[in-house]
């Protein structure tokens, strides 16, 4: 029998939520969503059932585009909100800004304005500053705010903030969007429904995570207020983002979020960041730089623990000019994971 399996399959880093593998459950919707034939490019039956689950969640008028990645889905998010002279304001550290390797730009032809931030979080008087211009045929034109849930630095949005945010760009003839790549652990720590940040509070277009919450792979763009389709379903094409055998990212999606996965998953990741907190952050010299909201704790050691850290497990720098660095739990993180990585800090730091 030739071998398939050529990793440490007990082994886990604390690097990112997409290091994990697929959860069991999805696994098994991916099989049973196997066999037979299923009408190709979007026209099955587990694409189907997608659209009622995001209504559930989101509202009737909701409609979801799968995509193959959190790339695509942020890139024709935005393209599909602008015109060809349209910009996007959001945070400096925002996911479309600094690790999409200027795919908004070289892909979607998107001009991005950004604005630095304390917390990763934009706010009505950080969007004011970029958001100017309007008429101005030397200035790209804001069309869109864009933000993350929760935020690249682990913070999150409240309700309320993401209604002040929307107010104020359909005020000025904006639309809102909205990186979901957690979006499932910004709603199980702030303990309220997806609609809540999003539907209801104004968001136009969403990207849906499922990857980093147990998918094997895929996301999708869900749009929310139906007049902010602007031409989704011939992006997805041109981007390269329709799949033929679509059936398997839908019934991923599905399996995720019909019933209680994404809440379980989620809610367990940010317990484990929550443990991990708790049991570094009164360590001689240790400092935790960020709050912890969702399922990543971001820390300052002591010089040369990181290095000492690295022999065992995976994370990455976060600023190298400050030795910040990253940790982020997945839904597969154990408790034993997180004492075995504690023990291993306080005796570094001994």
């Amino acid at each position: 029998m030739p071998v398939t399996r050529l990793h440490d399959a007990e082994r886990r880093d604390f690097a990112s939520d997409n290091y994990a593998g697929t959860h069991p459950e999805i696994l098994a919707a991916i099989a049973e969503a196997n066999g037979g034939h299923q009408t190709s490019y979007g026209e099955d039956r587990y694409t189907e059932r997608l659209q009622e689950v995001v209504q559930q969640h989101f509202g009737s008028a909701a409609s979801a585009f799968p995509v193959f990645n959190g790339t695509a889905a942020n890139v024709l998010s935005l393209q599909s909100l602008l015109p060809r002279w349209g910009a996007v304001i959001c945070a400096e550290t925002a996911h479309i800004h600094t690790d999409e390797n200027g795919a908004p730009e070289r892909v979607g032809a998107v001009k991005l304005l950004t604005v630095p931030t304390p917390d990763g979080k934009l706010t009505p008087d950080l969007v004011a500053r970029q958001a100017w211009g309007f008429g101005d045929e030397h200035r790209a034109q804001p069309g869109v705010v864009s933000i993350t849930q929760s935020t690249e630095l682990g913070t999150l949005y409240t309700p309320h903030e993401v209604r002040a945010l929307a107010d104020q760009a359909h005020s000025l003839g904006m639309r809102l969007h909205l990186d979901g790549a957690r979006i499932s652990n910004a709603a199980a720590a702030l303990g309220v429904p997806l609609r809540s940040f999003t539907t209801d509070a104004g968001v136009d277009v969403v990207s849906l995570g499922g990857t980093k919450n147990g998918l094997l792979f895929g996301e999708a763009v869900v749009v929310l207020t139906p007049d902010a389709d602007g031409g989704l379903t011939y992006l997805r094409k041109m981007d390269m983002q329709l799949a033929s055998k679509m059936r398997f990212v839908s019934t991923q999606l599905v399996a995720l979020y019909e019933g209680d996965l994404w809440l379980r998953s989620a809610t367990h990741a940010n317990a484990m960041a929550t443990r991990l907190r708790a049991g570094i952050e009164d360590l001689p010299g240790v400092h935790v730089t960020r709050p912890t909201q969702a399922n990543g704790v971001f820390v300052v050691f002591p010089p040369g623990v990181a290095d000492v850290l690295r022999r065992r497990w995976r994370f990455y720098d976060w600023d190298v000019a400050t030795s910040e660095v990253r940790l982020m739990c997945s839904f597969d993180t154990t408790e034993a994971d997180v004492d075995e990585l504690v023990s291993a800090v306080a005796s570094a730091v001994a």
